[in-house]
């Protein structure tokens, strides 16, 4: 329970990252930590249950791009959490390239963090 709250803060904490690394996605003026946290929420339901299926839909077209095409699941999904808290993307473009540093930070925490947290 413990590992999943820290992993939990961290991907809200990369998700924060991102809109002050780029301004193609922010967060509505005025917003509040909570806000941050909400959307790490809602990004994390949408991941877990919207993601995988888009996958497998887009297979053959993930096939023929050697996997690219995830990227743009990836910035599907940005766009979908966007639309349904306080964040905000400055359309496919800027959520496209938040969706690849989004990707980036993840990789890195996955590097960072013990594997235990994963257990």
């Amino acid at each position: 329970m413990l590992n999943a709250l820290l992993k939990f803060v961290i991907s809200a904490a990369a998700l924060y990252l991102v809109t002050r690394l780029y301004g193609g996605v922010s967060f509505e003026p005025g917003s509040t930590w909570i806000s941050v946290l909400i959307a790490a929420l809602v990004m994390g339901v949408v991941n877990a249950v919207l993601r995988p299926i888009l996958l497998l839909l887009s297979l053959p077209i993930n096939v023929l791009t050697l996997g690219l095409f995830t990227l743009v699941v990836n910035a599907l999904m940005l766009m979908l959490v966007a639309s349904l808290t306080a964040l905000n993307v400055s359309g496919f473009g800027g959520a496209f390239v938040g969706a690849i540093i989004l990707t980036v930070l993840n990789w890195l925490i996955d590097l960072v963090l013990p594997q235990e947290l994963d257990r």
